[in-house]
């Protein structure tokens, strides 16, 4: 299906969005209980400490995250791995809330942010027939780590300390993702394209945006309310897990466990998507996107019992894989490759903001004494209301073709 080169950038982003795990708020928010614990902070404190890094780390995203336009893909890769694993470093040390904050922010900026940024963003620009089941398929590395990783920290968690755990990531992005950054994508260049031999397929030259016109075009919005949905509802859900674990009475390892329904059908939804995508293109699927999500507020208001959790998990793992390649493949269809990491920069730290949103809301709310139903039912409404916009313009989202 894929040549060498192309092979080689499918596996690249497959690795990044892996190692980006280690600043997604699931991954985090398994340290919630530890850290709070070891610095003895409420959940709305956490929850505020952590809106206020990650909107930091947002901001300033969209100023570094352009630069990928600018720098060697080989270059800003080496930077990004670097920082990570600093980042990871660090996060080890936490011993007061300041320390927390950087931390934080850190994690937040190098994993979430840069470290998924880079993948889409080199897989977006590369591609050009196969995008839909290259972004899928890079995708993977994420929903892998999502299968893999909360139950084999919550292990790891009762075996060492959980700073240990963050020492030892940070010596294994250091010893591995160099290697693998120079074997893949030493040789990539701006210019550098899918080989398409299907003499069927012919490109049509569509209009550049640059990110100041992206920003004055009404549709932008009512796409980005969409797909920010995701972000700031699964945010909370992840970053207080443990306060809806209680909440339901599901255990101690319910949520851990059903992590893997959540990560099982994120995998089928990425690697069918992306066929439909590269078939139907990402405008005509982005109606069906937040469907799930709309559905697992639901779930969340209605059920209680343990098994509630694994359909809960299961359905947003279902929006999570239309988003995450929706979230890429769409700017690129409506508004041209060659500014793509400037529009990326900007569409990634609004995703990133929307996490810090999300983590604010859901603390404010559980302090002032709302139920995770009540939650639910706000979350509902904003998808809701959102989708309704989406239908509206669902027509006009086509790109201006040369």
């Amino acid at each position: 299906m894929f040549k060498s080169l192309s092979l080689k950038v499918i596996i690249f982003g497959f690795i990044f969005t892996f190692f980006s795990s280690f600043g997604q708020s699931f991954f985090l928010g398994l340290f919630n209980s530890s850290i709070r614990e070891t610095l003895s902070i409420t959940h709305g404190q956490f929850g505020s400490i952590y809106a206020s890094a990650t909107l930091l780390s947002s901001f300033l995203l969209i100023w570094v995250g352009k630069k990928i336009d600018d720098i060697n893909i080989f270059r800003f890769a080496l930077y990004v791995t670097l920082l990570l694993a600093f980042s990871c470093f660090f996060f080890s040390k936490i011993s007061s809330i300041v320390f927390l904050f950087i931390a934080v922010f850190l994690m937040r900026f190098s994993g979430q942010g840069l470290m998924s940024h880079t993948a889409t963003t080199t897989i977006s620009r590369f591609f050009t027939k196969s995008r839909g089941k290259a972004l899928s398929i890079g995708w993977f590395g994420l929903s892998t780590a999502e299968f893999i990783l909360p139950v084999l920290i919550v292990y790891l968690l009762t075996l060492t300390a959980w700073q240990n755990i963050w020492l030892s990531i940070s010596v294994l992005i250091l010893i591995f993702l160099p290697f693998i950054s120079f074997a893949l994508i030493k040789n990539l260049n701006f210019d550098s394209r899918e080989d398409v031999n299907d003499q069927n397929f012919v490109e049509k030259e569509i209009k550049n945006w640059t990110r100041v016109e992206v920003l004055k075009d009404y549709r932008f919005y009512i796409v980005c309310l969409n797909m920010l949905a995701m972000p700031w509802i699964a945010t909370g859900v992840f970053v207080y897990q443990s306060y809806i674990t209680e909440s339901k009475e599901w255990g101690e390892f319910v949520i851990a466990q059903s992590f893997m329904a959540y990560s099982v059908l994120s995998v089928i939804t990425l690697l069918g998507s992306g066929f439909l995508i590269d078939k139907f293109t990402s405008r005509k699927l982005l109606i069906f996107m937040n469907i799930p999500l709309l559905i697992s507020m639901l779930v969340l208001f209605y059920l209680d019992i343990s098994i509630s959790a694994f359909i809960f998990l299961g359905l947003i793992g279902i929006s999570n894989g239309l988003a995450n390649v929706l979230g890429s493949s769409t700017w690129a269809e409506i508004y041209g490759v060659k500014y793509i990491g400037s529009i990326k920069a900007l569409t990634t730290a609004l995703m990133v903001f929307s996490t810090a949103f999300g983590t604010a809301l859901f603390g404010l709310l559980i302090d002032k004494g709302f139920t995770i139903e009540q939650i639910a039912v706000i979350s509902f409404v904003y998808i809701f209301l959102s989708l309704i916009a989406l239908f509206a313009v669902r027509n006009r989202l086509n790109p201006e073709y040369i």
